[in-house]
């Protein structure tokens, strides 16, 4: 595909043809956490433990950076516009659904991901893959939902809803896989067989899905709140599941990137 990356050096853009040399990212977080994968063995004692160890590492460097700096890898930006994408998405989904895993690939990657060249970019168009395939795991149900041909109906919103989450979660996820990717090709190519980036990345997207809001919830409060008060009625009906998807964006974006800070003080609010 033409959005797919060559390694993290470069970045093929959404033209055939064309590329952008990424640097990558700088500071002592990030060059610790380098060091680390570079020292990783498979077969060592507590791999596993040292890998996720080591994927922390890559998680707390890029909440790190992001506060410094929050255009840094044009990240927020790019992730903010693909959420709203996305819940704009929501809406026809739960009408139509569709009619097979591979077009609802085929459908939400250029929709949500656009064709961007650059890494965030790739990372967006990455997870909404990695979401719609996560989500048909967790519900054996889509499968049958999809293959109902004329008479197929749309998705639930339950369904709907982890798309949501589980994007986000994998947008960072992907992102990082990438950084540790390159880490691996510079450093130490011997470790490419081990597929410690992939793990990398599912061990952040874990760790990070649990943070980002869900709209399903949000929409049962709004909805519990329009009756309490007596609005919720056909003239005065209580949000849309998309559009509070769409006011929950900056949210999950900023839970996701560390902006939010709930995820290592135990306690929500804006990182300085």
């Amino acid at each position: 595909m033409p959005w797919m990356k060559s390694g993290l050096g470069t970045i093929v853009g959404g033209d055939v043809g064309t590329s952008t040399r990424w640097k990558g990212p700088n500071g002592e977080r990030w060059s610790s956490a380098g060091r680390r994968l570079a020292r990783w063995r498979e077969d060592s004692r507590n791999a596993d433990q040292r890998l996720d160890e080591i994927a922390a590492d890559h998680l707390h460097a890029l909440h790190e950076t992001i506060r410094a700096d929050r255009s840094a890898f044009g990240l927020y930006d790019t992730a903010c516009a693909a959420g709203e994408r996305l819940a704009a998405a929501l809406g026809p989904l739960a009408a139509e659904g569709a009619e097979s895993e591979q077009a609802l690939v085929a459908r939400l990657v250029p929709e949500v991901g656009g064709d961007g060249g650059t890494l965030a970019d790739a990372a967006v168009r990455r997870a909404v893959a990695g979401a719609v395939r996560e989500v048909r795991n967790r519900h054996p149900e889509l499968d049958e939902a999809m293959g109902g041909g004329a008479a197929r109906g749309g998705f639930a919103g339950d369904i709907l809803c982890d798309l949501y989450q589980v994007f986000f979660a994998d947008m960072v996820g992907e992102f990082l896989r990438s950084v540790a990717a390159e880490h691996v090709r510079l450093a130490v190519p011997a470790l490419v067989a081990a597929d410690p980036e992939g793990r990398i990345a599912d061990w952040v997207a874990e760790k990070v899905v649990d943070l980002v809001p869900n709209p399903c919830e949000e929409s049962a409060e709004a909805t519990d709140l329009a009756q309490a008060v007596g609005t919720g009625t056909a003239e005065h009906p209580p949000p849309a599941l998309p559009e509070i998807a769409r006011a929950l964006v900056p949210r999950a974006v900023g839970r996701a990137l560390g902006l939010i800070t709930e995820e290592i003080t135990g306690s929500e609010g804006a990182a300085a």
